[in-house]
């Protein structure tokens, strides 16, 4: 049974003619354009030790099969803004696993991306831990009534934004959350 025991975040954006070729350029302004990337669902594993994302990259072999939670956008239209986002919910208790979410609009700056990754992940974490909420208030009341309820200990995201390329060419951003064993 492989669980993953440790956690880095990178983002990055590509440009290029090629839509494909835009996808691996944000790989490798986000660092992981060596490994083959397997998309897995949005479990936070129960005890998993977030490091730094230079720390991680120093870790990955080009090759390697790398599992990631990750958020990818990309548009050819000239300005248009596009955002791809993790958000991070992290339990108290260490035992039990907390939530990633992924979120890719248009349209919406990063600060607001960002808070709204955050806050699917934190719900979702929220429900499962039984913690009361109400879903129509906004993030910042939600995120003070999730953190007093002392099960969720840390929210976070990693967003990255970009405008679409002025002459056509393809953009795309990606924000991922890499799992190492």
């Amino acid at each position: 049974m492989y669980v993953p025991t440790r956690v880095f975040f990178t983002k990055g954006v590509g440009r290029h003619k090629e839509y494909l070729s835009s996808f691996e350029a944000a790989l490798r302004n986000a660092g992981i354009e060596i490994c083959n990337l397997v998309t897995v669902s949005s479990i936070y594993p129960p005890g998993c030790r977030k490091i730094s994302r230079l720390q991680g990259l120093k870790e990955i072999k080009a090759g390697q099969i790398t599992f990631a939670v990750m958020a990818r956008n990309a548009t050819n239209e000239p300005n248009r803004l596009i955002a791809s986002s993790i958000g991070v919910a992290v339990p108290a208790n260490g035992k039990q696993y907390g939530y990633l979410s992924e979120y890719h609009p248009y349209g919406v700056k990063e600060k607001i991306a960002g808070d709204y990754a955050e806050d699917l992940a934190a719900q979702m974490l929220a429900t499962t831990l039984g913690v009361k909420f109400d879903s129509d208030t906004d993030w910042n009341e939600r995120e003070q009534v999730f953190k007093m309820s002392g099960k969720i200990v840390r929210t976070f995201n990693v967003t990255q934004t970009a405008e679409g390329d002025k002459k056509g060419l393809w953009t795309t951003v990606l924000a991922a959350a890499i799992l190492l064993p």
